[in-house]
């Protein structure tokens, strides 16, 4: 009984042995910002989302200036009147904050997008590189709780990446 025991830990080891030596990790977060594709898509991105922030900082400022208009003028003025532009002045607002969230959705969803179709740009790679160095599973970065730094290949696979 203890010969079959130690017999079935022996296998179970070397098992588990020959399994851990194709057991690599990846760190998709650092392929998608530090490949060429990642760090093009990202810049693209950060001058959109700048030029809308601008955008939207004039026509705030305009609003401001609308407001202080309104303010200076509110004695000048009958109340009937002040109140149409003050509602009208609130109008303006509500319009820009939901031009605002709408516009930031719309730079959210072509992140998303980028990301997308920068993680199907690299799968087939991985995978090539898989079969290429004999490799069984490759696990993501953030799912390993401590890992020999020999057994990650994120730089192999932007280095593959960027080549192609």
């Amino acid at each position: 009984m203890k010969k079959i025991i130690l017999i079935l830990c022996l296998l179970f080891f070397n098992h588990t042995n020959v399994f851990a030596d194709n057991v690599y990790f990846l760190d998709f977060n650092k392929v998608l910002n530090s490949s060429k594709a990642g760090v093009a898509a990202q810049a693209e991105l950060q001058k959109k989302f700048i030029s809308e922030s601008n955008k939207f900082k004039k026509k705030e400022a305009e609003v401001i200036k609308e407001e202080a208009d309104l303010i200076a003028k509110k004695n000048l003025i009958s109340k009937e009147e002040y109140k149409k532009t003050v509602q009208a002045l609130r109008a303006k607002v509500l319009e820009l904050q939901k031009k605002k969230k709408e516009s930031l959705n719309s730079i959210q969803k072509a992140r998303n997008t980028a990301r997308s179709n920068l993680l199907k740009t690299i799968n087939p790679l991985i995978k090539k590189y898989m079969e290429d160095n004999k490799i069984r599973v490759i696990v993501a970065k953030q799912s390993v709780v401590l890992g020999d730094k020999t057994l990650e290949i994120t730089d192999q696979i932007i280095a593959i990446l960027n080549k192609n």
